[in-house]
């Protein structure tokens, strides 16, 4: 990170220590700003505009509405920037507005969601990990933990990349695994974790696709049942969560390092649009698996909107 910032401030002093000359740069996001996720996104948004000195707007549907998703790069494009950064959950849905972007002759870049369609979209490179090998990874962790049956409590079905983080789980678990589906509600997660575990008290491990919508709640309703053998992970990082992996009240965290995939994306744009640079291919965020000896480390950027 210090050797991109430093990279950045180096390129602006060569022009004489003025701003990248990018006038515009939209990010359109599937997910809410007042999301605790999204806001770490955001957060990377914002800076990468201060370290670059382009003009960034963020913006995004009031629910998971791919629909107004779709319009919201529609109305994006016609305001021709010199980039656009956009996340695909749907790809059937986004894909036409996404192309147009391309076909208008403005920069896409993918984060977050949308790997696997990205290039055939058009999109310049995308910043992200690979949803589907991130649960993979998590299944497998848990297996070797001891879990033998387990939830995976998905709090946006229909979002492709959670769909796909519960498919990788079930396939690196290599046990029974049901997917829980919830609203993003801490309050109703808590209940129907609770609820699955009081059903089937064979039950061991419960994967959460979000630290502080449902990592923490699964934490609650394990801890209000008394059930100690429960193995609990979560993707995705809050401080809260982090602190019950410290604790040893859940076993790890997955992080995709939102902050990047909102940081990168911005400052690539700026930097195609002065001086046409750009990665030859993808960059992986993540997954990086937060164990209980490196829980403690993060916690504070977590509580800070970084991590």
């Amino acid at each position: 990170m210090k050797t991109l910032l430093a990279t950045v401030a180096a390129t602006a002093a060569l022009a004489g220590a003025a701003p990248v000359m990018a006038q515009d740069i939209i990010v359109v996001a599937h997910g809410q700003a007042n999301d605790p996720f999204w806001s770490v996104v955001k957060n990377g948004v914002e800076k990468a505009a201060e370290h670059t000195g382009v003009s960034v707007d963020f913006r995004s549907p009031e629910t998971f509405d791919m629909v107004a998703m779709s319009q919201l790069i529609d109305a994006a494009v016609n305001q021709e920037p010199d980039g656009l950064v956009v996340s695909i959950p749907d790809a059937d849905a986004l894909g036409p507005s996404i192309e147009r972007a391309v076909a208008a002759g403005i920069p896409v870049i993918s984060m977050n969601s949308g790997s696997d369609v990205a290039a055939e979209l058009g999109a310049l490179l995308h910043v992200g990990q690979s949803e589907y090998d991130a649960g993979v990874a998590a299944g497998e962790k848990l297996a070797a933990m001891g879990g033998s049956k387990g939830i995976c409590v998905n709090q946006e079905v229909g979002n492709v990349s959670l769909d796909l983080r519960c498919q990788g789980f079930a396939d690196g678990f290599g046990q029974e695994v049901s997917v829980i589906p919830t609203q993003n509600d801490p309050t109703e997660v808590q209940a129907k974790v609770r609820a699955a575990l009081e059903a089937d008290e064979d039950v061991d491990t419960v994967l959460g696709l979000g630290a502080s919508l449902v990592g923490e709640p699964a934490v609650a309703a394990v801890e209000a049942l008394g059930r100690n053998d429960v193995l609990i992970a979560s993707f995705d990082l809050s401080a809260g969560f982090l602190e019950a992996v410290s604790e040893g009240k859940a076993s790890f965290a997955i992080d995709q390092q939102q902050f990047l995939q909102g940081y990168l994306p911005v400052v690539f744009l700026a930097m195609n649009a002065e001086y046409g640079l750009v990665p030859g291919g993808d960059v992986p965020s993540g997954p990086n698996l937060v164990t209980q000896d490196a829980a403690g480390l993060v916690i504070e950027l977590s509580a800070q909107g970084i991590r």
